[in-house]
């Protein structure tokens, strides 16, 4: 059975083919997923997740430059490259459209595996380095 290590390398190479049939593969029927963005629970959630991201982002690319020598769970730090090409749903339901400039966002991710298949993956990243570099400012809610 595969490592978590393996497991989370096969992911980033799935993730950067937009293969969405192997990201699912990757995680158990019952895995969740954590990110800023929020919480994906199985895999109908998670495929959620992932075809949002490369609807934003067509040409994601997510590059581990850290692996913690560890097999499970794996640490990973990694840069997130991408240009935004699509709308992205913000906190409080707003959404930003297309900006057509590119990203570069550092972040960090640990899974777990159980039976060949990851059942906890958290992954994090700044959203206001994202947010940031796309020219988007969060303003608070009126009567805040």
């Amino acid at each position: 059975m595969p490592s978590a290590r393996e497991l989370k390398d096969r992911l980033f190479t799935a993730i950067n083919h937009h293969d969405l049939c192997d990201v699912l593969d990757c995680y158990a029927p019952d895995a969740v997923y954590v990110s800023p963005a929020g919480v994906a629970e199985g895999r109908d959630q998670i495929a959620w997740i992932y075809e949002a991201l490369c609807k934003v982002f067509p040409d994601i690319c997510y590059t581990p430059w850290y692996k913690a020598p560890c097999v499970d769970p794996a640490f990973t730090e990694y840069t997130m490259t991408g240009t935004h090409g699509g709308p992205l749903l913000l906190p409080g339901g707003r959404v930003a459209a297309p900006t057509g400039r590119r990203i570069t966002v550092r972040g960090s991710c640990a899974c777990a595996v159980e039976h060949g298949k990851i059942i906890t993956d958290r992954d994090y990243y700044d959203q206001l380095e994202l947010y940031s570099q796309l020219g988007i400012s969060l303003e608070p809610p009126p009567g805040s």
